[in-house]
């Protein structure tokens, strides 16, 4: 699975004029499937998200978890983060899962994230979304979690 998360101060996902997830702060992901991928990935990639130190200490050193912090996690599906530009002006996707699939990997990651996490939001799979964000620091990292071998 392919992953940029954001360290954010706030965010929320907006469809047709009404927010339909939002945080405060914590972390906005953008989360893309690819072919191959499993809830073991997902799984994976949400043990990360949980664990990773991108929030400050009382020494301004980031040392801190989205645990740690108690911030939101914010989930938002965007198959282009598997773009391959190599070749060309226009970008193919064929890296990514299939569109049921993805899905399927996504609402995964959104149930094991609720069943781990007290604060999640998402945006809507497939949707036209429009996401805003004041991203703190900036920090912005992108996470790959590969198949185990």
């Amino acid at each position: 699975m392919l992953a940029v998360l954001q360290r954010v101060r706030e965010a929320r996902v907006v469809i047709e004029g009404e927010v339909v997830g939002a945080i405060d702060q914590g972390l906005l992901v953008l989360v893309c499937a690819e072919k191959g991928d499993t809830e073991d990935e997902a799984a994976r990639l949400l043990a990360k998200l949980l664990k990773l130190r991108v929030f400050a200490d009382a020494a301004g050193k980031m040392n801190l978890s989205l645990q740690d912090v108690a911030g939101g996690l914010l989930l938002v599906s965007q198959f282009t983060l598997a773009a391959d530009t190599r070749s060309g002006t226009r970008p193919g996707f064929s890296a990514a899962a299939a569109p049921q699939d993805g899905e399927r990997l996504y609402d995964h990651l959104v149930r094991l994230a609720r069943d781990a996490h007290p604060v999640v939001a998402t945006g809507r799979f497939g949707a036209d979304m429009q996401v805003h964000l004041v991203n703190d620091g900036p920090v912005t990292m992108p996470l790959t979690i590969r198949p185990a071998a």
